[in-house]
Parts: structure tokens; C-alpha cells; sequence
């Protein structure tokens, strides 16, 4: 999850933006005021490759500007915009490997959110879980379709 152009996300206007995301629109301002002051933000490349199928899974990404493509194997590839996550999986997982190829289709900009501390916000915010949950399922139905 790191970048030679990752810096921490500027505390003032992105506890606003967090709370446009769709799985975190349930979390109080507390929780979005601690979760922008550990997030990472990631400058993103066409082409760069932001998490590896196989790989271990280290955090939660939430795109904050521009594109990123999914590639999963033997599927066809989406695409998602700002406020959509991915790497959601592998940090609810025991073996928290990631399961797809995401890389960059544009230049922006993305979260990044250590494991341990989307882990403990699931445990104080059941919310942000329920949310989270949404999320997960409609992944599976389009999957299954």
C-alpha cells in the first residue's frame, strides 16, 4: 500500500469525503475524523498496479479520484470511480490474500486503510459492517449472474 507519491490525506475536507462513501455513510464523525488522520492517500498512474492477485492483503483501498480497473481471473474486468473500495476481501479473510489484479486506468487518487484499523472500526461502528456487508453481496451477485 505504499507510493513514492503517498502522503497523509489532509484531516480538513476528507472526513467530508469519507462520509460520501457508501459503506461509511452509517460511521460517526469521530470515526471518520480518526479514519482520515490514518489514511493514506496514494497517488495513482495509468497503468500502476495497486494490488496483485495472490498477494497478501495489507489494507482497504477507497478511490477518492479517477479509475481503477479489477482484473480477476477468468472474469471480466470492472471498473470503479470514486467513493468504491476494493480490497475489501482479503482484509475479512483468514488468509487475507488478495483476489484480483486492480490497477490504475487514469491518474487519481486513492485511501488507503491499514488492516488493523479497518478491523477495529468494524468492531466500534456495526454500521460501517452492515454497510460493508451490502457491498460484499452485490459483488457476489454479479458474480454469480
Amino acid at each position: 500500500m505504499s507510493s513514492s507519491d503517498a502522503g497523509s490525506v489532509d484531516e480538513a475536507g476528507s472526513s467530508a469525503r469519507l462520509a460520501a462513501v457508501p459503506f461509511l455513510r452509517g460511521a460517526s464523525a469521530v470515526t471518520l475524523e480518526q479514519l482520515a488522520a490514518i489514511a493514506t492517500a496514494v497517488a495513482t498512474t495509468p497503468g500502476q498496479v495497486l494490488t496483485q492477485a495472490g498477494a497478501p492483503g495489507s489494507g482497504l483501498f477507497v478511490v477518492d479520484e479517477g479509475v481503477v480497473e479489477v482484473e480477476r481471473p477468468g472474469q471480466p474486468s470492472i471498473e470503479l470511480g470514486p467513493g468504491e473500495c476494493f480490497g475489501e476481501l482479503a482484509l475479512l479473510t483468514d488468509d487475507g490474500v488478495r483476489t484480483a489484479r486492480v490497477r490504475a486506468k487514469t491518474a487519481g487518487r486513492c485511501w488507503a486503510i491499514p488492516r488493523a484499523d479497518f478491523v477495529d472500526l468494524l468492531h466500534r461502528e456495526p454500521s460501517v459492517a452492515l454497510a460493508l456487508l451490502a457491498v460484499l453481496a452485490q459483488r457476489l451477485a454479479d458474480k454469480l449472474r
